[in-house]
Parts: C-alpha cells; structure tokens; sequence
C-alpha cells in the first residue's frame, strides 16, 4: 500500500481496514465511539492516521473521495443516502466518488475537525458545534448557515421518550420523569448532541408549564414572573438529573446502554432513533412517549471551505450536501424518520412522525451561543446541577 510500510507491510488494504474501521455496503464507515474518551490522551494523531489510512485504500479509479463528519444516530440514513449520491453524481457527470463517514457525539466530531480531521463536510446535531468550527479553526465563514436552504438544515427532529412494553413506569410527561424511583438513560450534554436538546426541551417544558405562554419570556412586563419561571425551571432540570443514572457519551452508546444492557426505565432519544430501535427490536418490546411539547432540533451541515480547497472536492461536496435538499434525497431522510422539509413529502410520510406541539431554540433561550454558554460551558448550570450518581 503506498505511503505504509510496516513489518506487516504484505498486509492487504482490507486487512488493515478491518484492523481499524467497520466497512459496509462498499462504503467507508469509520466508528469513532471509540475513540473519544482518548482524543485528550494524545491518541487522536492515532485517529487521523486512520482517517488517512482509509482513504489511501480508495480504488484507484475513484475520481473524488469525500469525508462527512456526522453525529452519532446518522449510520443507517448516511449508508443508504451515500450509495444513491454515488450512483446520482456518476449518471450526472461521469465521475465516481466514495463517500467515508465518521459517527460520534455531535460535540466530539467538531472538536475532531477543530484538532484536524479533514472531513470536506459535517452533518451535526446543532449548529453550535459547527459555530464551533468556524470561530476557531477559520475553515469556514462565520455565517455558514446561510449557504443552504432552512439555515442549512434539510431535516429536523425532536426528543421523544423510549420506554420498555407496557411503559410499567406510566411516564407520560416530562413531569413523570422527575417521580422518585424513575431511572433515565441519556447522554452526556457536554459530548452528545441530542442531550442538549433533551436537556434544554426539559428546561422549555418547565417554562411553558409556569408562563402558559412562551411569549411572556420576550415580554419586559413579565420580568418578575419570568424570573420566577427560570427559578422552576432549573429547580426541574435538577430533579431529572438527579434520576439519570448513566451519562454516556453518545446517543449511539446511551441507546446501546438502554436497549442492550437494560439499563433504566426510559432513553431521551432522538424520535428518528427510538424509531429505528422499534424496528429493529419490535414493538413487543418497547414503546416510543411523545410528550405534550417538545424541542424543534434542527441538525444543520456544512461545507468546510479549507478542507475542500486543498483536497479539490468543492463541488462535488457542494452537489453532495445540495442532493439532501432534492426530492430524492428528502425521501430517504423521511424514510429514516428524520423529518423532512419538503411539505410534500412530509405528509406522504405522516404516518413516521406524531404531531407535537414544537418550541425553537431561539424562543426560548435566544440563540445556540447563549445557550451553551448559560448551560454548558465549564461553571455553567449543567455543571451546578449534576452530581453524578454514587
């Protein structure tokens, strides 16, 4: 293999592939799980070779290799979206392309590519960590989210409940998650994604269940009752952290967490997962709770500019990222139980997704930027609340 030598070095391509990476469906699929609790420890140069590994044993012929960043419950939509791209771009054009994707938490995957990861494309949990990105690393400008239709977001989401048959605990509603005795599986809010959202859903249920109206919270003459509001809402947060009994570090792990290992009474879960969990396990032995009012997650992507100039992939970057707008790429997102934001299409695939009432991010807490610095930097509230369990 050119580029490595090793005393292994009669090693074929694939033998050192399945040493490192899963590889499905022809395409390069890197699990990077694994590799997060050690990024820190200095095995992230460890990371990126493998990174550099995989695409080195890209066919020859191949004309374009592309590396999407994603977070961690986009396997199955990226497997199959990735396979009629390839077969899209080789019909339009002429040209081959191979796509490799590497899943973790939302947050892990933006720290990879601020460390060096060179993924030509990310398809985050938020658009905080793609923020991230742009202000520290300069790889892509500061207003990226309005490149692309639906500020970059070609599907959104929300947080559902995932309870074991016949739902023994009777969690109906956020409030049931803070009854003594309940035990909550989530993931971690400092590394995944869909925590976040979980996290700041509980927090916006709690304010609606003391304002009545969202609005009061933009409303200077309901100052005082706002403040009292927020002293409710954190007094919630903290009783349902109280009943999390393990923070993994992904969604992928908290899910394996609750399905494999039976741990908890209920996973906060993306809805798109808890429904994959359904059909691959049955609903004989689970059940998905959608509560009264939840979070509009909205999971953007991004080109990232200084990565696709120097590997000269830009367009075909730009072609891959604009197919999840087309109408064939919008089916396979419903078909994912993502869902989509072609309105055609989203009612033809009504019956994947319960209608729920849907506060924004921006409703309630302004933006993404203060949101995470009230709640998740280093000191903020997440911090004040959670004691981890003994």
């Amino acid at each position: 293999m050119a580029g490595i030598t090793s005393r292994n070095s009669s090693w074929s391509c694939s033998q050192w592939i399945d040493r490192f990476v899963f590889v499905g469906d022809n395409l390069l699929q890197i699990n990077t799980e694994v590799f997060v609790e050690n990024m820190e420890k200095g095995l992230m140069i460890l990371f990126l070779t493998i990174v550099v590994l995989t695409a080195s044993c890209t066919s020859p012929t191949t004309d374009y290799k592309l590396l999407n960043a994603s977070y961690d419950p986009t396997r199955e939509l990226y497997r199959e979206f990735n396979e009629v791209f390839a077969e899209h771009y080789k019909k339009e054009t002429g040209k081959t392309v191979k796509i490799g994707v590497t899943h973790a938490g939302s947050s892990a995957q933006a720290r990879s590519v601020i460390e060096g990861l060179e993924a030509d494309v990310v398809t985050l949990a938020l658009a905080y960590d793609i923020d991230n990105i742009a202000q520290k690393t300069n790889k892509l400008p500061l207003d990226w989210q309005k490149r692309l239709p639906y500020n970059s977001t070609p599907y959104f989401s929300t947080v559902v409940f995932l309870v074991r048959k016949g739902n023994p605990k009777n969690i109906k509603e956020w409030d049931d998650l803070i009854k003594p005795g309940i035990e909550i599986v989530v993931a971690h809010p400092k590394t995944s994604g869909v925590a976040r959202w979980a996290y700041l859903a509980g927090w916006g249920y709690a304010l609606q269940r003391e304002l009545g109206d969202l609005k009061k919270l933009h409303d200077p003459n309901a100052a005082a009752e706002v403040a009292v509001a927020q002293g409710k809402a954190k007094e919630y947060i903290t009783a349902l952290y109280k009943n999390v009994i393990i923070l993994p570090p992904g969604a992928r792990t908290a899910s394996q967490a609750f399905v494999q290992q039976a741990n908890g009474d209920v996973l906060l879960d993306w809805e798109n997962q808890a429904e994959l969990t359904i059909n691959e396990f049955g609903r004989e032995q689970y059940e998905i709770v959608v509560p009264s009012v939840s979070i509009l997650a909205e999971p953007p992507v991004a080109l990232i500019d200084k990565n696709v100039d120097q590997r000269g992939t830009r367009k075909v970057a730009e072609a891959y990222l604009e197919f999840l707008y087309s109408e064939e790429g919008q089916e396979i997102v419903a078909k994912h139980y993502y869902r989509p934001q072609n309105k055609e299409i989203l009612r033809k695939y009504a019956n994947n997704f319960v209608s729920v009432e849907l506060f924004t991010i921006d409703e309630v807490f302004d933006n993404w930027q203060q949101a995470q610095e009230k709640h998740f930097e280093s000191g903020g509230v997440f911090d004040q609340i959670y004691v981890p369990a003994q």
